[in-house]
């Protein structure tokens, strides 16, 4: 079994785009078949190579390797020119002299008289050329029957051949089109399946023909359904980010996007979280729903949130290094040291949903001072907890052995001695330590500050109380 992934390099790696690769590259590793990476671009008015690099990009991040390519169009003109010719020689296709202007006049006219606008066939039986006119090369449609598709996802679908229109398969400028393109390169690459979106529905059975013609067993198609926005419109940026790349860029992790895709349209029983391996060995297009599927960016968010809970903090310590660089906590010449930021990582990733909001909530642990939220400060840096906040101040200096058991039990023999609640002194150390109101356990955040970054943060509450 042979499955290619064909994006067109006009823009990055959408979301959609991504999961028709998913599904791609699971049907090729499921049936142990070969996935295929082609780059359709042909059209250089808006393909670009940084849209290349970003689609490439996209599928090295979600791990989706390919087995041969990326193949590129552009490097193919000579194969299309020759299954040109050979359609030419045949018969199959046939030079067209008419001008963009002729073609539009007549469009135009056929619709004013409620008739289809598809070519009226007046250079099908041309005999002669036309001079000083290069030609276009079209391909010679039947004109009665029917075509049938035969699809994994949809069933059996009919479509009339008096419908279909003799497209064209090289402009007169020498550049062949889409729809022939697509089918040269599956007939040269031996595809079996062709897997993608359903908005590609109504070229299948032009491109069959083609097939045909070229005396090329037709493949197998599944044609996905659509992805749409909660307003059950197309997915666009309205929606939110819609490429790939944004949602690496936004702390995501490729599993958790794999996962989440992979749920949009296919199902295998109610199990909800997958990993890659089980997605390989269960998946099949017998449970490919035929309703588009509607994208939720809060279910996304917090699937993301389970991966970066469940993953060790050794592994999200190499994964947020990025973030905390890009937000300027870490420079690239004062990295941290893993193990204690792993430490840090296992008291904050159950509170955090992207890594990018993990990087953020490091903030306290790495840098040397703080920033106090204004409410917090109001409410626990105040005179009525000056005396506290020197009397834990002072106990800490007795702490030799910095360890969150250590402090708790300076914290339980404080609170019995001062005959007051814990929320008494946690609640203003815990704003003079992290400048937030809310942090995980205080006695983990002042183990991992260390002893001498806090004391210098208690110094500086108990004297901005001071009005020092």
């Amino acid at each position: 079994m042979r499955v290619r992934f064909a994006p067109s390099p006009t823009g990055h790696l959408h979301i959609g785009g991504a999961r028709t690769a998913l599904f791609n590259w699971l049907f090729a590793r499921h049936n142990k078949g070969t996935f295929i990476l082609r780059i359709e671009d042909t059209d250089r008015t808006r393909s670009t190579e940084d849209y290349i690099g970003s689609i490439i990009e996209g599928m090295t991040w979600l791990n989706l390797g390919w087995d041969k390519g990326p193949y590129r169009q552009t490097d193919r003109l000579d194969v299309y020119k020759k299954y040109t010719e050979k359609l030419l020689e045949e018969g199959k296709a046939y030079y067209c002299y008419c001008s963009p202007e002729e073609l539009e006049e007549r469009r135009q006219a056929a619709l004013a008289q409620g008739k289809s606008p598809k070519y009226d066939g007046r250079c099908r039986d041309l005999r002669e050329s036309v001079a000083c006119r290069k030609p276009a090369i079209r391909f010679r449609m039947p004109l009665e029957g029917e075509i049938e598709v035969h699809d994994l996802i949809r069933g059996n679908i009919i479509f009339d051949n008096k419908l279909l229109d003799d497209l064209i398969i090289m402009r007169s400028d020498g550049t062949p089109t889409y729809n022939f393109t697509v089918v040269v390169d599956d007939v040269d690459m031996n595809i079996t399946h062709v897997i993608r979106g359903d908005d590609h529905l109504n070229n299948t059975p032009k491109q069959i023909h083609i097939y045909t013609a070229l005396g090329y067993q037709i493949p197998l198609f599944a044609h996905l359904p659509m992805i749409l926005g909660s307003d059950k419109t197309r997915l666009s940026k309205r929606h939110g980010a819609t490429s790939v790349i944004a949602y690496r860029d936004a702390g995501y992790l490729p599993e958790a996007l794999i996962n989440y895709l992979v749920r949009l349209g296919w199902s295998y029983g109610d199990q909800e979280v997958f990993t890659k391996d089980e997605l390989v060995e269960h998946f099949s297009f017998e449970n490919v729903g035929k309703s588009a599927a509607v994208f939720n960016p809060d279910k996304l968010l917090w699937l993301n949130s389970q991966y970066i809970m469940n993953s060790s903090s050794s592994e999200l310590a190499d994964l947020v290094m990025p973030f905390l660089i890009r937000e300027k906590i870490i420079s690239d010449s004062s990295l941290p040291d893993k193990e204690w930021l792993s430490r840090a990582i296992d008291t904050l990733k159950e509170r955090s949903k992207t890594l990018s909001e993990l990087a953020g909530s490091l903030r306290y642990y790495i840098e040397e001072d703080v920033e106090y939220n204004v409410k917090a400060k109001e409410k626990f840096l105040n005179e009525k907890y000056l005396s506290n906040l020197v009397e834990v101040r002072e106990a800490l200096r007795g702490v030799d052995k910095f360890t969150a058991a250590a402090i708790e039990q300076m914290f339980t023999s404080l609170i019995g001695r001062l005959n007051i609640k814990l929320g008494g002194i946690a609640q203003p150390v815990r704003v003079a330590i992290t400048g937030k109101a809310e942090s995980p356990g205080i006695f983990e955040v002042l183990e991992i500050v260390g002893k001498e970054r806090t004391m210098k943060r208690l110094d500086k509450a108990i004297a901005l109380i001071k009005g020092e």
